[in-house]
């Protein structure tokens, strides 16, 4: 490789637990903690996985044949991951549903956001897939880290996205080491160029439409104009301040010299870990 090198821990293991969550259990229209601003924020989110998630696979999937061999192996395993994350979320987006939310529209949006990327270069799909698992990356990080976040939510859901978060900090370098194997005849500086110019343009479309499809559930539970908006921003930029406190972990994807594992957070993996330990796929089905 000429200018790219891979940084991923050498002793990086990327493992996929098959759990299933909230089968056979009612999820609470407000699950997490009886708040309508923190549940409309993740059910936002959660709306836009399942179709999310099998773009980024078709994004990696595309470079797994000529990677070499450890990262054609972790982008299998990224894939199994992104999989089952697929499935889980599907299932919690039934539950919305169930719930007595409508997310038709919120879907549709997401389709006709997908539907963009038909015929572009495979390689910008790529930088459009390492920008988003950036995002996901330091959002599981914070999901972790801080464990009031999901404290007073329903035990399920709060498990989901647990499982979720730590699956999303465990592969967080695949996306951008296939990015690195896809651009190495490029000059560092075009490569930066590039990668610095999608993050910019996706985060431009991905805040504008996470809030206005919080707005739109909102309404839903009757929460709309000034009271939605200002209840709104202060979750994310007051308390807990999600959108605050993802400035600088955000803002490091344009450093020089930035990679995904330049900060080694696995410790937080193994907090949580062995909740899910029985559902851990053995290596060569996980393949």
């Amino acid at each position: 490789m000429s200018s790219a090198t891979f940084k991923s821990p050498a002793d990086l293991t990327i493992t996929p637990r098959d759990r299933r969550f909230g089968r056979g259990t009612v999820q609470g229209r407000w699950w997490l903690g009886g708040d309508p601003i923190a549940t409309a924020f993740y059910n936002a989110l959660s709306v836009t996985f399942p179709r999310g998630e099998a773009f980024f696979i078709e994004s990696v999937r595309a470079y797994r044949d000529t990677a070499p061999e450890k990262l054609a192996k972790e982008i299998k395993s990224f894939i199994t991951q992104e999989v089952l994350h697929t499935r889980e979320h599907v299932a919690f987006n039934k539950q919305m549903v169930e719930a007595g939310y409508d997310i038709s529209n919120l879907e549709k949006k997401v389709i006709e956001t997908l539907a963009l990327t038909k015929g572009r270069p495979e390689v910008l799909n790529l930088a459009v897939t390492m920008a988003l698992e950036h995002y996901t990356a330091i959002m599981a990080q914070q999901i972790l880290e801080d464990p009031r976040i999901m404290a007073k939510a329903d035990k399920e859901q709060a498990d989901l996205w647990r499982w979720h978060a730590i699956e999303e900090i465990e592969h967080k370098g695949v996306a951008y080491d296939t990015w690195l194997h896809a651009t190495k005849d490029w000059t560092r500086g075009k490569r930066w160029r590039v990668k610095a110019i999608m993050m910019l343009i996706v985060t431009t479309r991905f805040w504008p439409k996470r809030y206005s499809g919080m707005i739109e559930l909102l309404a839903q539970d009757g929460i709309t104009g000034i009271k939605a908006h200002a209840r709104m921003l202060w979750f994310l930029l007051g308390t807990p301040g999600v959108l605050r406190k993802l400035f600088l972990p955000w803002a490091s994807f344009f450093l020089p010299g930035f990679h995904p594992w330049n900060h080694d957070d696995r410790h937080l993996i193994r907090m949580v870990d062995s909740e899910y330990e029985a559902a851990r796929l053995p290596e060569a089905l996980a393949a």
